[in-house]
């Protein structure tokens, strides 16, 4: 099994080859890297070029979003999508207005689009974050077949439920980033409980 996190010595990111430990993939599956190489080669390679000048070019001083549009102009990216939660909307106004007045063209799509009830995805009452009410289910599908008949160049995501990013993902035709991720707990700052584990400690025990 590959496990690069608990390797300790990442030869592979310093160059020192010679120094790789027994149990690295890059010894044990060269035939991934060729494969790898190749995909560079026909259709990836452009995408890995222009994120690598992105990260060259704006490293320690331009935020994420100005990331993405300096992305989406060597891309030749014309028009994005958004699709966002309804708990950040107030924020996918914002970045819509950025990408429009950076002269991009925004196609947005919310959660919650349909307003379906949960109970077609055979929740009950007490599944639910307020039971008793009407709570429209969040519908990632939805959102992306929408932008995919948008026709969207690349889709952000912005606050998306974890899994709901997932279905997301799969069902997206147009390459997808990530603007920003939910963590209702640390203001959408999930490496909060990484690196305060002493502090979150209660949070992160699975029971």
């Amino acid at each position: 099994m590959v496990n690069c996190a608990k390797c300790g010595m990442y030869s592979c990111w310093k160059g020192d080859l010679e120094k790789l430990p027994q149990s690295c993939p890059m010894l044990s599956q060269i035939d991934v890297y060729e494969k790898a190489s190749s995909a560079y080669r026909e259709t990836a390679g452009n995408l890995a070029c222009y994120s690598a000048r992105v990260e060259a070019a704006g490293y320690g001083t331009w935020p994420r979003v100005r990331e993405i549009m300096e992305f989406s102009r060597l891309a030749g990216f014309k028009k994005l999508g958004l699709a966002f939660c309804v708990g950040l909307r107030r924020e996918a106004l914002e970045v819509c207005k950025i990408f429009e007045s950076n002269g991009f063209a925004v196609a947005s799509v919310m959660c919650k689009t349909g307003s379906r009830p949960k109970e077609e995805l055979g929740l009950r009452e007490e599944d639910k974050v307020r039971p008793g009410q009407f709570e429209a289910m969040c519908n990632p599908v939805a959102q992306a077949i929408l932008l995919n008949k948008a026709e969207t160049d690349l889709n952000v995501l912005l606050g998306l439920c974890v899994g709901h990013d997932s279905l997301f993902i799969k069902y997206s035709n147009a390459p997808i980033t990530v603007l920003a991720v939910k963590d209702r707990v640390t203001g959408h700052n999930p490496l909060a409980a990484v690196y305060a584990t002493h502090y979150f400690q209660s949070k992160l025990k699975i029971t």
